[in-house]
């Protein structure tokens, strides 16, 4: 699983800044945590019976958003005598329960709560004995009542997507969901992942259709109804929240790995980018079976892409969903795909929680962990380390971001819900941060050597962060107790402050490290000494204690000296150099996080210091796209000095940069700087990248006003691709009252409360475009709205509680608007709008 979330003006205004109940082996246990909250201990699940096989025939009411189900569930206890079997089984209508013998049927005694369905067994069952129970239901999705997280949105488990046509912008799709344990709202199981089951699924649906599912479509058959039956059969055992049902009009596009299936389930409208955008699959297959020394283990690969969907992408075994996000064109995929570490993300989970599963949600680690540091590992077989650690960066600092982040354990057998295990934890810290760590300690070669004895051991099974460790202590011959105890079974990292002494007379730099947290770590730690303009670097072993201090010849005073030189270790540094220094931190350092920590802090001095600011400078010309980039977006462009000394570097960069998000960085700098050059932005709008498109018509619409025609023609897709263009744009929709484009608007103004702090004239645009798209009749503008409300709240609402204030502020302005409207139209439709409003105000607890 991975999450994701992306709206237009709130992600302009970041870059400038209960559950269905658990079978516990044991009743459970309750202690108060540090904040007072009741924290729960939570165990495996209890194995009374265990999966053995899933015969799924599914029908679909359209019109109810029901699904007509039939159940064929095998299984045997587990190990103790059972006469009884419960499934989880959300918000059904179950109308028929039998025991299947041969060809004789028995019916079944039962009870049901709306969550657990409870079966009389006709005899007591032994653990080497195979039962079949037949169940007939009706799955109501849209009854569960459960609330998602930050990182999966909603819990029905199965959605339909515009069922009944209405939208003529939206495609009829349906689509599952079952991670963590929604999959029992689509069909009885036993919903837990240390559970493992293989599958058949019969799917009956309108003949224009086209199905997915886990592993192979064996036969298709037309009914005379204009239906037609698609048979899929999964013959390996995987876990239940990992089972897939996906229909729609999708153009499939065909590819292969070794003549393995490879396939691509998109909108009709991308198929001719779908191998831009998924193409790369083969090549990570290949990868990641060779690091991982273990071919990729199932029939085939599909990856489809759903509307509305809940989350980022889900690992599907052999049937990956993403969200609508991963389609791009190729004025988006020119500047990157922002896709592409999902990709890399969802599939090595075909190892690492399809192949093997965490056998709790405590023990997510053994899953996303690996799944996050995937996306490094192919970013650096393939462009190279620079964009890998420009990719870690952005991860780790996302996980300091949320200091509630801190005091979580990797590992964790105390959760208040099992979504709660879904964070920047499990995924950024224990992924980019701590895999990371532990690859540097233990080598390459031992490290993948460790992950692939792991896998050959536990293959089809389940296992947790300790069988992990054991895998990686057998292949290494290292005790790696003390890492797993301070980085998966503790929390938090260190913070150090670092101080530097040069004693001339011994020819000696003394370098002392304080570790300020409560509690204190012990780490390999990389510290590089310039002297002269020569670099040696010293590996020390920094102890469990509150200081470490190191002495290094040295000849004369360092021009710099940098601690954690090879920016492995996971930590916090109070480091307070010079601006001399902190330029010759820039100038020599290897690592790509060395040299943009350097310019971070330059930064600070480029208005009064030269140095800084040619340093800064200098760094608009690094060998890194990423430090290209942010260097260009660290200038003050209001501050004349800076003007005098970058301007022509911008409009060098602006066109002649290899990387075009280099490009529309310096475009939109230059704006910031009221560059007056048209002819330069008229070259920029000439550009196959949306991006520098979008900052060039920003430039040219400032410069001269009157070519708005020319701007309001453009794609959507490039007036998306920047906040500023859609605010010099609204006036004239406004005026002329473009309804084509509230939609686009309606990404952009929702926000316009936040961008006011940052930006005050961009701020009062969007407040003028938000009172023009909430005062409209028009529901798919509002969906955006709320929509993206909600998944802020989601993702942000618990490291700011002052958000969860200024979004129903917004909402309340929202419902003022639409009522004011309504008064004068009596719109049935604008009823639904104010309805969804006060739906999604309610909702923002």
């Amino acid at each position: 699983m991975k999450k994701h979330l992306y709206t237009l003006a709130f992600a302009f205004l970041i870059q400038t800044g209960s559950f269905a109940q658990v079978q516990d082996a044991l009743p459970p246990s309750y202690r108060l945590d540090q904040s007072n909250k009741l924290d729960i201990f939570r165990a495996e699940n209890q194995k009374i019976n265990n999966l053995v096989h899933t015969k799924l025939d599914l029908k679909f009411d359209y019109q109810k958003e029901h699904v007509l189900g039939e159940a064929w569930i095998t299984l045997k206890p587990h190990y103790y005598p059972t006469h009884q079997l419960t499934l989880d089984a959300k918000a059904m209508l179950i109308h028929q329960v039998e025991l299947i013998k041969g060809n004789t049927k028995k019916k079944l005694d039962f009870k049901y709560d709306d969550l657990k369905l409870t079966i009389d067994l006709d005899k007591t069952y032994q653990k080497t004995e195979e039962y079949t129970v037949y169940i007939q239901y009706t799955a109501r999705p849209n009854e569960i009542k459960n609330e998602g997280s930050a990182a999966i949105s909603d819990t029905k488990g199965l959605y339909f997507i515009n069922a009944n046509g209405e939208d003529p912008d939206k495609p009829t799709q349906i689509w599952t969901q079952g991670e963590p344990q929604s999959n029992s709202a689509w069909f009885p199981t036993i919903d837990s992942p240390n559970q493992k089951t293989s599958q058949e699924i019969y799917l009956t649906v309108p003949d224009q259709y086209v199905t997915l599912s886990n592993g192979k479509l064996e036969k298709q058959t037309k009914n005379s109804d204009g239906t037609r039956t698609d048979y899929w059969q999964f013959k390996e055992k995987h876990a239940p929240y990992l089972f897939f049902v996906g229909i729609g009009d999708f153009a499939v596009i065909k590819d292969q790995w070794n003549n393995i299936p490879v396939d691509y389930y998109v909108e009709h409208e991308y198929a001719d980018h779908a191998k831009a955008i998924f193409g790369h699959t083969p090549e990570m297959i290949g990868f990641f079976s060779k690091i991982l020394k273990y071919d990729y283990p199932w029939n085939k690969y599909a990856q489809m892409v759903g509307r509305d969907y809940v989350s980022g992408a889900m690992e599907n075994t052999t049937a990956v969903l993403h969200q609508e996000r991963a389609q791009q064109k190729p004025g988006q995929l020119i500047d990157r795909n922002i896709w592409e570490g999902t990709i890399a993300h969802e599939l090595i989970h075909h190892w690492f929680g399809d192949l093997v599963t965490m056998e709790s949600w405590g023990n997510l680690t053994v899953n996303e962990s690996i799944a996050n540091y995937s996306e490094y590992l192919w970013f650096e077989h393939k462009y190279g380390k620079d964009r890998a650690e420009e990719d870690r960066y952005s991860d780790l600092e996302s996980y300091q971001s949320d200091k509630n982040n801190y005091d979580k354990n990797l590992v964790r057998t105390h959760y208040q819900h099992r979504e709660d295990m879904f964070d920047h934890v499990s995924y950024n810290k224990g992924g980019k941060g701590v895999l990371h760590m532990l690859r540097h300690y233990l080598g390459d070669a031992a490290f993948f050597d460790g992950l692939s004895k792991y896998l050959h051991d536990y293959a089809y099974g389940t296992a947790e962060a300790v069988q992990m460790r054991l895998a990686l202590e057998a292949v290494s011959g290292r005790d790696l107790n003390w890492f797993f105890d301070q980085w998966y079974f503790s929390n938090g990292h260190p913070r150090l402050t670092v101080a530097y002494d040069y004693d001339a007379t011994n020819k000696k730099i003394k370098v002392s490290i304080a570790q300020t947290q409560a509690k204190q770590f012990e780490f390999p730690f990389a510290i590089d000494v310039i002297v002269a303009g020569k670099k040696e670097r010293h590996n020390v072993w920094v102890s469990k204690k509150r200081a470490n201090v190191f002495e290094f010849p040295a000849q004369k005073n360092p021009e710099v000296v940098i601690p954690n030189a090879d920016q492995v270790l996971l930590c916090e540094i109070s480091d307070n150099k010079s601006t001399e220094n902190w330029a010759a931190q820039y100038r020599y350092g290897d690592e790509y996080i060395t040299r943009l920590l350097a310019l971070n802090h330059l930064a600070n001095a480029q208005s009064t210091d030269d140095l800084a600011l040619t340093t800064l400078i200098n760094g608009i010309n690094d060998k890194a796209e990423g430090i290209r980039k942010a260097s260009i977006e660290l200038l003050d462009g209001k501050d004349a000095k800076v003007q005098a000394k970058a301007r022509e570097t911008l409009k060098k960069i602006a066109i002649s940069d290899e990387k075009t998000l280099v490009q529309a960085a310096a475009f939109n700098q230059l704006n910031a700087m009221n560059e007056m050059d048209l002819s330069l932005f008229e070259k920029g709008l000439k550009s196959p990248s949306f991006s520098v498109q979008a900052a060039a018509a920003t430039g040219i619409l400032r410069i001269d006003p009157k070519k708005v025609n020319e701007m309001t023609s453009l794609p959507e897709e490039v007036i998306e691709a920047n906040p500023e263009l859609v605010g010099a744009l609204l006036d004239h929709w406004i005026s002329n009252n473009e309804v084509s484009k509230l939609k686009i608007a309606a990404e952009a103004v929702g926000f316009y409360l936040f961008t006011q702090f940052e930006n005050p004239t961009l701020g009062a645009k969007l407040e003028k475009g938000f009172q023009w798209v909430l005062a409209a009749d028009d529901l798919a503008s509002t969906k955006i709205i709320t929509q993206n409300y909600r998944q802020i709240h989601q993702y942000y609402a618990k490291e700011n509680p002052s958000l969860t204030f200024a979004l129903k502020n917004l909402l309340d302005q929202a419902i003022q608007l639409k009522t004011k409207t309504f008064q004068q139209t009596k719109s049935k439709s604008l009823e639904e709008q104010i309805k969804l409003l006060n739906d999604t105000k309610n909702a923002l607890k």
